[in-house]
């Protein structure tokens, strides 16, 4: 990035926040501190208003923006990127909000830019192998709303194996992604405590006037509390599992815990840590039982026996003596 770029970007990123650091600038660009304080002073002497105060960082004087700076094709592309994404993993309202914005984006590229956009957009597609979409309540972009005013929301939610919905006053910290679903994490008043719900079990949700108490922030929740399922015992699983299975269920076994293999040839030993053995890997396991084998833990081989006797028998076959 030449110097004419790198002053253009700084005003951008002063724009963006209200107080903005020079080590974070000197960061983000990869220069010194030095080379920050004199384009610092390049924007000062260019009548751009800034003020700084020693170990707080640069702020704009208030009411000073410059209007919307070209994009570069390349953010062009990633804005566009993005919105595809937004459809699939996010609800009806965020999603709205961001075509809102991206209509914003569009107005002020170039000709140029704006033939590539619309050139882009019918090439692009996100294809999500989930059925059970986030209900459309607006759940997920209320939740924002709950974080950035610090208010608490009052809901409806179905716990994990619970038809029963119960009412929950709760001060979302924050949200996050992982293992195909969107979590919050909030303080609970129910429970007093901090918990983690998952979003799609939301059935109504709304925003109260209720003021949050001072909380952690999600990272350094993430950092200190151990998550639900880091309560229950750990357990080393291995098994065996022929080669030419590997490719069809290589993605998934992150979700159960893998952490290592080892190629015996034909075959590769998986071994996972994990919480949740039974309920979790060995059901995942039985999806692929006729090209594997569990080497350890021996309870588990005899949970699989018992588990594959139920499937006969339920499925009207009687089992005659002990399955090997």
């Amino acid at each position: 990035m030449n110097r004419f770029d790198r002053i253009n970007a700084m005003l951008i990123q002063l724009q963006s926040k209200k107080v903005v650091r020079a080590q974070d600038l000197a960061e983000r660009f990869g220069v010194s501190l030095r080379t920050v304080y004199r384009d610092i002073r390049s924007l000062e002497e260019a009548g751009v208003p800034l003020y700084g105060e020693a170990g707080t960082g640069y702020s704009l004087v208030d009411g000073y923006r410059l209007p919307p700076v070209m994009f570069t094709p390349e953010e062009a592309m990633a804005f566009i990127t993005a919105g595809k994404l937004m459809e699939k993993f996010s609800d009806k309202a965020l999603t709205d909000n961001f075509a809102s914005a991206l209509y914003k984006v569009k107005a002020v590229l170039r000709t140029t830019e704006k033939d590539l956009v619309d050139n882009l957009e019918n090439q692009i597609s996100v294809f999500s192998h989930r059925s059970d979409a986030m209900p459309d309540n607006g759940s997920l972009d209320l939740l924002l709303k709950a974080v950035a005013e610090k208010k608490a929301v009052q809901m409806a939610y179905k716990a994990f194996g619970s038809e029963e919905e119960k009412s929950r006053l709760a001060e979302p910290i924050g949200i996050f992604h992982e293992n195909d679903n969107w979590y919050t994490v909030a303080y609970c008043h129910l429970r007093t405590e901090y918990r983690q719900f998952r979003i799609d079990r939301i059935a109504s949700i709304k925003l109260t006037d209720i003021k949050q108490q001072p909380h952690v922030s999600l990272t350094e929740y993430r950092a200190l509390y151990p998550k639900e399922w880091e309560k229950f015992p750990v357990v080393k699983v291995v098994l065996r599992v022929a080669k030419n299975s590997i490719p069809y269920i290589r993605e998934r076994r992150h979700f159960y815990g893998f952490v290592s293999e080892t190629d015996n040839g034909d075959t590769i030993e998986m071994t996972f840590i994990t919480q949740w053995a039974e309920e979790g890997l060995l059901r995942w396991f039985m999806m692929f039982a006729d090209k594997g084998e569990i080497l350890e833990p021996d309870w588990l081989q005899e949970k699989a026996v018992v588990l594959i006797e139920n499937i006969i028998e339920n499925n009207g076959f009687k089992v005659s003596g002990q399955l090997q």
